[in-house]
Parts: C-alpha cells; structure tokens; sequence
C-alpha cells in the first residue's frame, strides 16, 4: 500500500486581525516544513470498526482523521468510502509532536481526505476537500492545497498561494503540552490588540525571508506572550532569534541566520 506523507508547518507570522463570535481572525504565513513528516497508509484488518494503528494520545473519537472520515462521509454518501474503512485500517506513523504548533493533526486530517479522494476515485477538488476540512479543524485546509508557503486568514478557511523559496528551518518542540484555546482565551483577556488591515496587507507581501530578519519572536506571533503567561516554563527552551510556531510549544529558527 502506498505511504502518503503528512506534513507539519510553522507559522512565519501569526497576528490576530480581530474576532468572530468565540473565533480569532488571524493573518499568518504558514509554511510547510518537507523534513517533518508523519507517514499515513491503509492497512488491512479483521475487525469491521473504523480503526487507527498509531500512537495517539486520544479517543479514536476525538481524533481528526476519524473526524474527516465522518466530514467526507457525510458530504459524499459514498458506499465504497465505508466499505475501504470497513476493510482497512489508518495505520500512522507520528513524527510530528502534538500540542506543539506544527499542525500534525490538521495535516493528518488532510492527508487522510486526499487519500480517500485519490484511492476511491471521488473526483473531489481540492476546494471541495478543503471546505470538508475546514469542519474538522482551521487549519486543515492549508494542508489540504499542500502549499510550500501561504497566507492563511479569516479563521483558517482562507488560503492563498505565496510564490516564495521554502526556507531551512530548525525546530525544537519542548515536551511541554500547550492548550491553544486556553493560549487564546489568555490572548483575549490580557492582551488583546488586533492589527489593522494596511498592516495585514504589508504583512502578506513580505516574503518570509524578510519577515524573520526584522521582527522578534513576539512581533511576529500575537501568541507568543499568552502562552509564556500560561506556560512560563517554554522561556527554558527559548533561544535568542528563535521565533514561535502556532501557539507553541515549537519554536524554530532559519539555519542561515543561527547557523
């Protein structure tokens, strides 16, 4: 059976834009980083249940590739989609950390969808998949397009393509297991400063090369600061011209400027 590689992504920048009911509107580049993978393929099985071979830290339930397979499920109606997952496990091969701002389980969840598409012949563009994506987590539709570097905005349903060389990055994930809505729930209360659209939009030109030579780590992610406030223990792992990913824990530098 084939291996499908599932990605993991930091963000160059991440910057709150303002709100929407309990969501955050952000503006951030994500960009995929293509040495950092998890390693999803179909695997035969015995029992007739929706089975994940992995180690996951979760009910099979709360898993985001079994949210996507119920997501495409319910949008397709296929009998052939049911009769695969009857016949054959998710067998996962996790390399990304979780709870670390990598994006390992939204790249699951798309890489999963992209799978089901290809293998089943259900003809679905990647808009089509990208908008089933986006009812399992914000950031699944970026993974979805499978995008060296792009802006993402809105609550995450936004992608668009940014034409930049992807940079060579070093990452270092602390063990430390970071809520993302407790980070922005802190962000709300304590440090709640949206940036205006000409900013967003210059933001958006600068190519990621640009960006982290002239910003700190909390200019660059509105994030930053809330999650030290509920985790001061990441300030340990934290080196000078490193920058944050998500709302942690992984911070990561260009090798070029510490190297």
């Amino acid at each position: 059976m084939k291996i499908y590689k599932a990605y993991a992504k930091v963000n160059i920048f991440l910057k709150i834009t303002g709100t929407r009911g309990d969501y955050h509107e952000i503006i951030s580049r994500f960009m995929k980083v293509s040495s950092l993978y998890d390693e999803l393929s179909f695997v035969p099985k015995n029992s007739e249940k929706f089975e994940l071979i992995g180690d996951f830290n979760c009910p099979t339930e709360q898993n985001t590739i079994y949210k996507a397979y119920i997501a495409l499920k319910e949008y397709t109606k296929s009998e052939s989609l049911t009769k695969l997952l009857k016949n054959y496990g998710v067998h996962v091969n996790k390399k990304i950390p979780s709870f670390a701002g990598l994006g390992g389980g939204s790249s699951d969840a798309a890489t999963f969808l992209r799978m089901c598409n290809e293998v089943l012949h259900l003809g679905l563009s990647k808009s089509e998949l990208a908008g089933i994506g986006a009812k399992v987590g914000a950031d699944v539709p970026f993974f979805v397009y499978d995008f060296d570097s792009a802006n993402v905005s809105g609550i995450g349903e936004i992608v668009e393509k940014f034409n930049e060389e992807p940079l060579d990055l070093e990452i270092i994930t602390p063990k430390i297991e970071i809520s993302t809505p407790k980070v922005y729930t802190t962000y709300r209360e304590l440090y709640f400063n949206p940036i205006n659209g000409f900013k967003a939009d210059e933001l958006k030109r600068m190519k990621s090369i640009d960006i982290l030579k002239k910003m700190s780590i909390d200019e660059a992610n509105d994030l930053f600061k809330p999650a030290l406030h509920n985790y001061p223990k990441l300030k340990e792992s934290y080196k000078h011209g490193y920058f944050f990913s998500g709302s942690g824990s992984s911070f990561f530098s260009m090798k070029e400027i510490n190297g």
